[in-house]
């Protein structure tokens, strides 16, 4: 099968290509999909579980990728809730090669069905970003109506989902950009905008919660905007700062089947829209990486065209 691979941790997006690779092995209660559409995370090179197993020992070639969304080819030993032919959805492991390739290896429980009037290329959009979104703003931050949430990288995957999500519970959306992103922003219904080029941050004003995605000194920076029992959680990186009476905390998505599940409801409901942004070939992947590629939304890799 083609595969995109890389096999130097230290050569980057630059290491990149488009290779032939084995044909995955389906383990106990492994589901093969064969991939009509992937989703990727641009930072994902410097993940250790880029380059290891799960039991820390190296793997290499490995082929990034964890979002997928495609059909079942076939189930491994015990595998059960899956049919040969099935659309399914869902998160890639970490540790185990990814779904920028012909066919993936996935656990049953990473995957949910994919309902027929659902395009591939919309719901590869869905799975970390949307998983990432409801578990950063209900599971961890533990969003209620009436409460203001500060949301930074608004336009991207992760913040576009999030707002729709935190609106739709009743929130208040402050959301965060350039000045490219403030019609997307505007679109998807934040209450104010933030340049973070040439506005000032702390104009903002206290907030219940503050969803970060960009880490560094916007994080810092951040954390002495929660007000009295707020919380300040990030994807980015354990945070430094913390606010002064409330909490702080990193976390790394998980996969969730039910949330899977009523996260394409809303989609097919019309209340949840991912902001797809470029939809390229699979030849195109390694390109896509590049941070000079970056576009609004999340990019997607079709694999099977139609």
């Amino acid at each position: 099968m083609r595969a995109v691979t890389v096999r130097d941790p230290d050569a980057g997006v630059g290491g990149l290509s488009l290779t032939d690779m084995p044909y995955p092995q389906a383990a106990e209660n492994d589901v093969i999909v064969q991939v009509h559409a992937a989703g990727f995370t641009p930072g994902e090179l410097d993940w250790p579980a880029t380059w290891t197993d799960r039991a820390g020992r190296e793997r290499t070639p490995s082929v990034p990728g964890h979002e997928v969304s495609g059909v079942v080819a076939k189930l491994g030993y015990g595998t059960t809730g899956f049919t040969v032919g099935q659309r399914v959805f869902g998160l890639t492991d970490w540790a185990r090669n990814g779904s920028l390739a012909e066919y993936v290896a996935v656990e049953a429980r990473n995957l949910a069905p994919l309902p027929a009037d659902v395009d591939h290329t919309v719901a590869a959009a869905l799975p970390i970003s949307g998983l990432t979104s409801w578990q950063g703003l209900f599971d961890h931050a533990r969003l209620l109506t009436g409460q203001t949430v500060l949301i930074h990288g608004v336009a991207g995957g992760v913040g576009s989902i999030a707002v729709q999500l935190a609106r739709e519970a009743g929130a208040r959306v402050i959301g965060t950009g350039r000045a490219a992103d403030r019609e997307t922003a505007l679109g998807l219904g934040v209450n104010a905008f933030l340049d973070l080029q040439a506005d000032q941050l702390e104009g903002a004003g206290e907030v219940d919660v503050v969803f970060d995605v960009i880490g560094g000194e916007i994080l810092d920076r951040s954390a002495a905007l929660v007000r009295a029992g707020g919380t300040l959680v990030t994807i980015a990186a354990p945070p430094k700062v913390h606010p002064k009476d409330g909490r702080a905390l990193f976390f790394v998505v998980e996969p969730d089947r039910a949330q899977l599940t009523d996260l394409v409801q809303r989609l097919r409901d019309g209340r949840l829209k991912p902001v797809v942004g470029a939809v390229r070939p699979l030849s195109e992947a390694p390109a896509a990486f590049a941070p000079d590629r970056r576009t609004p939304g999340k990019t997607i890799i079709r694999v099977v065209e139609g």
